[in-house]
């Protein structure tokens, strides 16, 4: 080829090469001399079923348009299940647990350790192998993944939401420290199982079935078919979404949901999940290695790549043939500066989406004072039209442009750079904490900081372990109705208000009599922070450049890649 690029044989006419680097086993080693000189179908072009079972009516579907149908089923319900039930189920895991902030982050990392971990040896080995069947073991590992997150739920007991907390003072501090060894802490561990066979499970899914899709399909609608697979898995979160139905109306206690150690069936979900996901095994199982006319879409594909000389030494060396061969595959991608910058814009692009899917719903919650299942519904309303939008814009540009490799990496660092920008959204969005008696001010003027128990409460004997947060007339928070010094309660059309409170200051409220009919309700003070508008407009349109670039990096990487590296590629 001219121009310096690399002569590709998997995308020239097929010679008696051809048919030698695609026989698969060791009878087709030498069978090149014979082979046809115009494209033939691969070897393992055939038939969808199961062995000699293969019905007519299944050959319907033995093309791209029916492994695309099956490929976004699977990555719908890993959505579900990795971007949506455990993102909106981190809060009440929390609490029912017993975890903090720092080991719920580690359940959600195990996910991409997994996967990071993995991804490379599975497509240097899927490559070669047959992966229809690795989508099948992908849909196992994801099914068994979603099983093992739902255990703790039927292992753990009933939710004993009034436990005794001990503590023991500080000396250095002079603080009194909480000291908890509840072995509902164990099932961190469960949970972290969980998402690595998830991870397992997800690598085969976004390494060789994305890969699958870009070997069955012509190069103008690679784009397109890796964009609505994509697109596809966007349903997932929002699917997964539905399951603050079970957060908001099932509680195997008689709390309301107002209250904080309120308790949904979270496990719902993933239980419902692990079936169906299991039930896409058979559609997977019987798609044939390589979908019919493969080979005549491989002969016609012309290569976008440089010549590093990597092309050489892989046909010189017979590389990728055995394992042996993967550190030497694995050198040739790590010495190509555009192939590794590509995958670092892609890795910097999935840390940040990874971040705010998980953590979006509690920095709602915790900067602007609400509540969990408000939180959750905000973050998907925002997270999911704005990447479903970020991937339909980008794949429609890149289609209708009919960009080549140098005009969507150009593509790619402005929608980049423009998403950099709108993310410095997080340093400005910040309110401040609302009054908060005994731990930011004194309970009306008496008392000490850090402190919950105060001159107008010391005789009410309060329990630490029991949070229910009220709001005072005077517009601070109080740790519960008992650190408040209220002695007692109406209960007027399901609402409840407290009243002789000893702690609680003059009301700050000034119109209307109603003001004199209660001293404190239940729940938080309503945050005076008036920018949480402000914040998701420009989060949303952060998350649309952030997505932008998700389709594209991928049709990148596939494109300048050359045929016989492909196999380590996929990260």
């Amino acid at each position: 080829m001219k121009g310096g690029g690399i002569k590709n044989p998997a995308f020239d006419t097929p010679s008696s090469d051809f048919g030698q680097q695609y026989r698969a086993g060791p009878a087709g080693a030498g069978a090149g001399a014979a082979a046809p000189a115009g494209p033939g179908p691969y070897p393992e072009e055939g038939p969808c079923g199961w062995g000699p079972c293969a019905p007519r009516a299944l050959q319907f579907c033995n093309n791209a348009k029916g492994y695309l149908a099956a490929y976004s089923l699977l990555a719908v319900f890993q959505g579900i299940v990795v971007n949506g039930l455990i993102n909106i189920s981190i809060s009440t895991i929390e609490k029912r647990y017993e975890l903090n902030s720092s080991l719920t982050g580690l359940i959600s990392a195990s996910y991409d350790i997994a996967f990071c971990l993995l991804s490379l040896f599975v497509s240097y080995l899927g490559e070669r192998g047959h992966k229809p069947r690795w989508l099948a073991f992908s849909a196992f590992m994801l099914g068994l993944g979603s099983l093992v997150f739902s255990l703790p739920h039927f292992s753990s007991g009933k939710y004993q939401y009034g436990s005794k907390i001990e503590g023991k003072l500080n000396h250095s501090t002079g603080l009194c420290v909480v000291c908890t060894s509840s072995p509902l802490r164990n099932y961190l561990y469960v949970f972290i199982l969980g998402q690595l066979l998830l991870g397992v499970g997800g690598t085969p899914l976004y390494t060789l079935g994305t890969s699958f899709i870009d070997d069955s399909v012509p190069k103008h609608k690679s784009s397109l078919y890796i964009g609505v697979g994509y697109a596809m898995s966007l349903l997932g979160p929002a699917i997964g979404y539905v399951n603050l139905l079970f957060l908001n109306y099932f509680s195997s206690t008689k709390m309301d949901q107002d209250d904080p150690r309120w308790l949904g069936a979270w496990w719902i979900g993933f239980l419902a999940c692990f079936f169906a996901i299991w039930l896409l095994i058979i559609p997977f199982s019987c798609f044939p290695k390589h979908l019919p006319g493969t080979a005549k879409i491989q002969a016609e594909k012309i290569p976008e790549t440089h010549d590093d000389g990597g092309q050489v030494l892989v046909q010189t060396n017979d590389i990728g043939q055995s394992f042996k061969d993967f550190p030497m595959a694995l050198l040739i991608l790590l010495r190509n500066p555009v192939l590794m910058s590509l995958i670092v814009a892609s890795s910097s692009e999935a840390l940040v989406a990874t971040g705010f899917a998980t953590f979006l719903p509690k920095f709602i919650e915790n900067q602007f004072g609400k509540s969990s299942s408000f939180s959750a519904t905000l973050g998907g309303l925002v997270l999911i039209p704005g990447a479903a939008l970020g991937q339909v814009i980008s794949g429609v540009l890149v289609s209708r442009r009919k960009m080549d490799l140098k005009s969507i990496i150009k593509f790619m660092i402005v929608t980049c750079t423009v998403a950099l920008i709108l993310n410095t959204v997080f340093l400005f969005a910040k309110c401040g904490n609302e009054p908060f008696a005994g731990v930011s001010e004194t309970y009306n003027g008496t008392g000490t900081l850090y402190n919950l128990t105060a001159p107008c409460n010391a005789n009410c004997r309060c329990l630490r372990s029991v949070y229910y947060p009220v709001c005072g007339s005077d517009e601070v928070q109080y740790f519960s109705p008992c650190f408040a010094g209220c002695a007692s309660y109406l209960l007027n059309n399901m609402k409840k208000t407290y009243h002789n409170c000893s702690c609680i200051g003059k009301s700050k409220r000034r119109n209307g009599s109603e003001d004199f009919l209660y001293e404190a309700v239940p729940g938080k003070c309503p945050t005076k922070c008036k920018l949480l508008p402000l914040f998701l407009v420009f989060f949303f349109f952060a998350v649309v450049f952030t997505f932008m670039s998700t389709t594209p990096s991928t049709v990148a990487i596939l494109r300048y890649i050359f045929w016989s590296a492909r196999k380590v590629t996929f990260f």
